[in-house]
């Protein structure tokens, strides 16, 4: 059975910075990419940086040069280091796995990590 578990987050100050985990077990098949999304209080869920399987890392606007996605392939691992966080950076943190498995595309989610960044 596949789990997605997300750990790391936290309250901190503006400015300060969180380090969010992310391990995926029980996934034999190749893995795409390893997403962040997050889901602000009253907002949609949002992109927010990906890592794919041949090393390109994309990130949204509202963070780049802010956030670094990393993953550690031996350990089926995405981390997301944030610095100088705002308080928009708000919100509950989803891992986002893709899975390719004969043909077909699979995703799962993890639970969520809650991220709050008082001003």
């Amino acid at each position: 059975q596949v789990q997605v578990v997300e750990s790391g987050g936290g309250s901190v100050r503006a400015g300060g910075s969180l380090r969010l985990s992310c391990t995926a077990s029980g996934i034999t098949s190749n893995i795409n990419a390893m997403n962040w999304h997050r889901q602000a209080p009253g907002k949609q869920r949002e992109f927010v940086a990906r890592s794919a399987s041949g090393g390109t890392t994309v990130y949204s606007g509202s963070v780049k040069g802010r956030f670094t996605i990393s993953r550690d392939n031996a350990k089926s691992t995405v981390y997301l280091q944030m610095n100088s966080l705002k308080p928009e950076d708000t919100g509950v943190y989803y891992c986002h796995i893709i899975v390719q498995s004969m043909g077909e595309i699979l995703t799962y989610w993890g639970q969520g990590t809650q991220v709050t960044v008082s001003s």
